[in-house]
Formats: C-alpha cells, structure tokens, sequence
C-alpha cells in the first residue's frame, strides 16, 4: 500500500496535524480516516470556524452513516479541489429519518449546520442522516488528491483496512 498522501499531509506539518494522522501512517489505530468532499459555502464555514456540525443526508444508507465514530480523523476538500483541511469528529449522531428526527435535526442542529436557503428543501426526500461535530480543526497546505469519482464521502483507513487513495 502506499502512503504517499499521509507522507505528503504530514510533511513539514504543525505537530496538531500529525497528531491526528500519525495513528494512520504507523497503522497503530482503531479510529477511521474519513474524506469529506464539500460544497462551497459549507467549507468555507467550516474552515472559518461558523460551521461546527457537518451533515450528511441520503435516501440510502451510504457512508458517512454508520461508518464515523468519535475520535475519527475527517479529511476536508472542497468539490474538485485539494484538501484544506483536517478535523476530529468529536460526538456523532445518525439518524433514520422520520417526522420526529427532521423536528429535533432543524430545531436542535440548524444553526451549527449553518444551513442556508434551501438547505432543508433540497433535502426532503432523505431517509438517513450523519450529523458530525467537528473539533480540532486545523488548516492544511493545498494537498491534491487523486479522487475522481462523484462520491461525497470516502473512508479511506477503518482499523487496518485502507483504500487506494492513501
């Protein structure tokens, strides 16, 4: 397996971020490595520090739901960009949605959500959601990273299983 994206997200790094990759680059951990591809203005929120749960909806049960714990490492990139970004997730809350879990998600998660117009109407359809609270944010330099497929979440290392894009 290669490593040549943790090699190059570590190098020269602030101790911080290698903190939360170092478990990754040793294969000493349990915790997962997540990727989140994020739309504009969700990322600059997040980097910003106004966005502080990250959200995930989906008709079908897709990752992240059920695959992040608290403690794993998430790996930021806006859609067709670089990385940017890392964060830990800090609590996590998914959810099967019914009439009663769309209630609690807006009134208890809309704010940190930063959810704009729209937001919860291009959403209506789904079934499952991940809400993710973020901590331990750090900026990264601009990593690129050979992705090239639509998905909007990827698990790149859960335990000693790791995807090709490390």
């Amino acid at each position: 397996m290669t490593y040549s994206l943790l090699d190059s997200l570590v190098q020269d790094a602030d101790p911080a971020v290698v903190a939360l990759l170092e478990p990754f680059t040793e294969g000493t951990t349990s915790s997962a490595l997540h990727l989140a591809v994020l739309v504009e203005p969700y990322l600059s929120f997040i980097l910003d520090g106004s966005k502080t749960v990250e959200s995930r909806f989906s008709v079908n049960r897709i990752p992240p739901h059920g695959r992040v714990q608290p403690g794993d490492s998430i790996l930021l990139k806006g859609a067709g960009r670089p990385i940017v970004g890392i964060c830990r997730a800090e609590y996590v809350w998914d959810y099967i949605l019914d009439t009663d879990s769309w209630e609690e998600i807006r009134t208890r998660f809309s704010t940190p959500i930063r959810a704009q117009d729209g937001f919860w109407e291009s959403r209506r359809d789904a079934r499952f959601a991940t809400l993710i609270k973020i901590a331990d944010l750090r900026h990264l330099p601009a990593t690129p990273i050979g992705k090239r497929d639509r998905r909007g979440w990827v698990v790149l290392a859960a335990g000693s299983k790791q995807e090709s894009l490390l």
